[in-house]
């Protein structure tokens, strides 16, 4: 069985140590002693965390829903056996071809069912009859392949059959975008980043995403548009405040970045991280300090 440390999952999911931190203090996963590692499992049930940590859902509520729906349905772990959606300031689950809300147990079939189990989904203005648990098979399987070098393709495959089924897909365009983006084919990568902003324009993560292969690619404008769209879906999105911060200051804008840093500094308190964003914010305000203005034509001390 594969095992992951707490630096691997850091590194896999792009995630912050105090993030971790935050969902082990909810109780959504378990806090590790020393020498201890994650299991696939557990991984899959930090991507699902984090796709919803994205959705601006906080890790009380997600604690809430979660033991909710496994109360209700006798599910082991919700987060990996159903896939969870923000539905106003809660979570519902989407597990055999409805939409199931744990706290009010309540069934939202989407659109219409056929045989009890085909899942009417809406794909470019044509409705295509797509088997729910199939494709999430399928993805939890994609996942599982990622993560062996030698199943890479079978996992690009595999994204790209879910892809043919439901073109809407927003988390298989961000995994498939990520392989390319690991690989260095930047143009590959955006355009699953763009697909996913298509599927889903309030999938902050998709933004993100997208902002950081085109921070790759030298279009900083655009890597700040995307950046900047990333956060004003979710204002606590501390690593596009960080992102967004350093692109500011390759372009020179001190002042824009100053903010970025701050709200980073301010969102993520702890770790070298943080230290680094502290420290671009007081080199900033120090330079402002002695910055010279023009009055009058004449330059003089600010």
């Amino acid at each position: 069985m594969t095992r992951y440390t707490r630096q691997d999952v850091l590194r896999i999911l792009h995630l912050k140590s105090p993030q971790l931190v935050a969902w082990e203090r909810e109780g959504l996963i378990p806090a590790l002693r020393e020498g201890e590692t994650y299991t696939f499992e557990h991984l899959s049930r930090l991507r699902t965390l984090r796709e919803v940590r994205h959705r601006r859902v906080s890790a009380r509520s997600i604690r809430r829903q979660v033991e909710a729906m496994q109360k209700v349905s006798g599910m082991r772990n919700a987060l990996v056996e159903s896939s969870a959606m923000r539905r106003g300031d809660r979570l519902v689950f989407r597990h055999g071809g409805a939409l199931v809300d744990p706290q009010t147990n309540q069934l939202a079939f989407d659109f219409a069912l056929g045989d009890g189990r085909q899942l009417q989904v809406a794909c470019g203005g044509r409705f295509a009859a797509v088997d729910a648990a199939q494709v999430q098979q399928r993805f939890i399987r994609a996942v599982q392949l990622e993560e062996g070098a030698a199943t890479l393709n079978e996992a690009m495959a595999e994204y790209e059959a879910i892809l043919l089924e439901k073109p809407d897909h927003a988390p298989a365009c961000i995994n498939l975008g990520t392989i390319y983006y690991n690989q260095r084919d930047f143009t590959r990568a955006e355009e699953f980043y763009r697909r996913a902003t298509d599927a889903d324009p309030e999938y902050a993560l998709a933004f993100f995403d997208l902002g950081n292969v085109l921070d790759e690619m030298q279009r900083l404008d655009e890597a700040i548009e995307a950046y900047t769209h990333a956060i004003t879906l979710v204002p606590q999105y501390a690593d596009a405040h960080y992102n967004l911060a350093l692109a500011y200051e390759r372009q020179g804008e001190r002042r824009r970045a100053l903010r970025h840093w701050t709200a980073y500094g301010r969102l993520d308190a702890v770790g070298p991280w943080a230290a680094h964003a502290k420290g671009q914010a007081r080199k900033i305000l120090a330079m402002e300090k002695l910055r010279i203005v023009c009055r009058d034509g004449r330059k003089v001390p600010a």
